[in-house]
């Protein structure tokens, strides 16, 4: 379903309310990292074990998201998206009032599986509510709640959880999902269709499209080629290039507020040149930025200025991967577009573990000043499943 073309510059309220959400996803999937020693502390755990609560988090979205979504597949799409935000929201107040670690775990993974699904069916409504051509600005407005988290949420709520407890931003994020969910309810129509879903087994045969599991090692490759280094940004910036502890905390959200640049960026240039231009543009320019940052490493100068670059391209891809995939769905896999929305969702999540996997063994080699070089690599080698799609693609037109 399209509504009617939206107003130059602006985009529909239900694009807005899915942003809502998308932020609180945001906060609950990143502030962990900030108050995990005051976790681990009142919990009686150690710090090792405290941070099973970020890797079995990704985990649970990259293996829950399709497999939720072909559960969800037969549900109009509001009604769906409004089911996963109420789930998301008992999960954190499960969070923030459990007394185990065993229980805080069991929270996070119910935010996990519903937060996945939460983008993958999002994603594909706010392509569907305006036409065609603005998709990746939709869907790049909707991703914005979730780099918007990483510039003001999850600082602010790092912040206050270690002043004033590491519930309060569990209860926090309750709250900010009791507002995406009442602004969905609201301006979502209640038309959209439910999702062209079909068996499971229809589904599941996406799995088996070469051209979706191309673009998911796009996505792969793409996305996770920043978070070799990133994974270990903060070390970089205090034991290579210099900066004290809490200029590069703040450094850190300079990098935030780049991604959310980015993810802007992205969107528009998706939405003006198509989504495979765009990705080659952002590709090449996200590989050259990181040459620049491994070049910068040791200037705290040249450092701020990359860092800010970096983040834009880095997370400037995210629409016109999402969109592409959408894309890619619609032509290969038609009644499989939600589960593929979220194979890529799981892309996302399966390339920041092998990129932080890959900037692990460097650092062990001593080798954590040369991490950059390896994201650059990864981010040319997403550029040989991306020509290889391009040319799928081109052949079947020509075909018809």
């Amino acid at each position: 379903m399209t509504t009617s073309s939206p107003v130059a510059g602006k985009m529909p309220p239900g694009v807005l309310s899915l942003a809502v959400g998308a932020f609180a996803i945001g906060v609950t999937e990143f502030i962990v990292v900030g108050i995990l020693p005051s976790i681990a502390k009142d919990l009686h755990i150690s710090i090792e074990s405290a941070g099973s609560l970020v890797s079995l988090y990704a985990l649970a979205l990259a293996i829950g998201t399709p497999l939720l979504v072909i559960a969800l597949s037969r549900l109009p799409r509001k009604l769906a998206l409004l089911g996963l935000m109420t789930v998301f929201l008992a999960g954190n107040l499960l969070a923030a009032l459990s007394h185990t670690f065993e229980l805080l775990l069991v929270g996070r993974v119910i935010t996990a599986v519903t937060h996945g699904t939460f983008f993958a069916i999002g994603a594909t409504v706010a392509a569907n509510l305006v036409p065609k051509a603005q998709a990746g600005r939709a869907i790049s407005v909707m991703f914005a709640g979730l780099t918007l988290a990483m510039v003001i949420g999850v600082p602010l709520g790092s912040f206050l959880g270690n002043l004033m407890g590491w519930r309060l931003p569990f209860f926090a994020v309750a709250a900010l999902a009791a507002l995406g969910l009442a602004a969905m309810a609201r301006w979502l129509p209640a038309g959209l269709v439910q999702g062209a879903g079909g068996k499971a087994a229809t589904q599941l045969a996406a799995l088996g499209s070469g051209p979706i599991l191309t673009m998911m090692a796009v996505t792969v490759f793409g996305f996770g080629s920043s978070f070799a280094a990133f994974t270990f940004i903060t070390p970089i910036l205090t034991d290579i290039t210099g900066f004290s502890s809490t200029m590069a905390s703040a450094l850190l959200i300079v990098f935030g507020a780049a991604t959310f640049v980015g993810n802007l960026g992205g969107g528009y240039l998706t939405s003006h040149y198509g989504w495979q231009k765009a990705l080659r543009l952002m590709l090449f320019l996200l590989a050259a930025t990181q040459v620049g940052v491994a070049l910068a490493i040791g200037s705290q100068a040249m450092m701020v200025v990359m860092l800010f670059v970096w983040g834009v391209f880095a997370f400037g891809l995210s629409p016109a991967l999402q969109a592409g995939m959408l894309a890619t769905a619609e032509r290969y896999t038609p009644k499989a577009v939600d589960f593929a929305s979220g194979l890529n969702i799981s892309a996302f999540n399966l390339g920041i573990s092998l990129g932080s996997m890959l900037g692990a063994l460097m650092v062990s080699r001593h080798l954590m000043a040369s991490s950059p070089w390896a994201g650059v690599a990864a981010s040319l080698l997403a550029l040989l499943p991306l020509a290889w799609l391009a040319r799928r693609n081109r052949a079947l037109r020509l075909a018809h």
